[in-house]
């Protein structure tokens, strides 16, 4: 009973964005289809749900017209699979009470869409505000596990708490990697991994089918310094060698190549190059 009714919460959300992507972002109904995962005649029932049930008002609201048409810029500028952008609510610093909800969101529609998979779970503020927003579900078999060590001084700021936290939503089972995210050189870094439980562990996270991440600064006061994973003159060296933002502990530049640093070789998370062969989302 309360798998069918979770089942028809996820439902309600598609059809309401999917409304949206129609009406406010002026898609077809197979480019909607095709925008959010599902058939032509799904989308269809969808739209009609959506207008049938009092989620489709006469007026347009600009701003999200607005973001549909970004939606479709920014996956033609950078050859995104799909992208979500969700309106400006004028938070000051980083804009979590819209992205929370919506990364919620998404993180329930995959697991109704993909059950029993395996789901990756990065670091950033933007991912603890997606699990704080979401409310008991069921996790339909799949089973979530982080990319990255996550060791901290500071525990509030540690990956492996959204772990926790998603684990006791839904009653999943979740894999930790009970290591420091940067190794003290890169041979302590293979001393690490070697270690036959955390081995396998470290190779479920690298075949997972979903990857979702955060994206990092290299400010001065980036979560991975304020975390105290990394010292301040570490940040440095890394925004003097060009670097711009963060994936998993990997640097990259404005134009998204790797920036190699003194960091590089002792990151524990899976390598640039298992990412790329992934399916990855960032939320950000």
């Amino acid at each position: 009973m309360a798998t069918t009714a979770k089942r028809r919460e996820i439902d309600e959300s598609l059809a309401i964005r999917a409304a949206w992507l129609h009406y406010a972002g002026g898609l077809t109904q197979a480019e909607v289809a095709e925008r959010i995962g599902v058939s032509p005649v799904k989308a269809h029932r969808l739209v009609n749900w959506a207008a049938q049930n009092g989620a489709v008002k006469v007026s347009v609201v600009g701003e999200i017209a607005d973001c549909a048409r970004l939606e479709a810029q920014l996956t033609g500028r950078f050859g995104l699979r799909g992208c979500e952008v969700v309106p400006d609510l004028g938070e000051p610093g980083l804009p979590l009470r819209a992205l929370g909800p919506a990364g919620a969101a998404f993180l329930q529609r995959e697991i109704a869409q993909h059950p029993g998979g395996v789901i990756g779970i990065g670091h950033g503020r933007t991912l603890a505000a997606a699990v704080e927003s979401m409310p008991p579900f069921d996790a339909m078999g799949s089973r979530f596990v982080s990319l990255l060590g996550g060791l901290a001084r500071n525990y509030a700021a540690n990956p492996h708490d959204v772990m926790h936290r998603l684990a006791g939503r839904s009653g999943a089972e979740a894999y930790v990697l009970p290591l420091p995210f940067f190794a003290n050189s890169s041979a302590d870094r293979d001393v690490l991994l070697a270690q036959s439980g955390v081995r396998e562990v470290f190779d479920m996270a690298a075949q997972a089918d979903l990857m979702l991440v955060g994206i990092g600064t290299t400010e001065p006061d980036a979560q991975l310094v304020a975390s105290r994973m990394i010292r301040a003159e570490e940040i440095r060296e890394v925004t003097r060698g060009g670097a711009v933002g963060e994936i998993l502990g990997h640097f990259l530049d404005a134009e998204g190549r790797p920036v190699a640093t003194g960091l590089s070789a002792r990151t524990v998370a899976p390598a640039l190059e298992v990412l790329r062969s992934r399916r990855v989302v960032a939320l950000a």
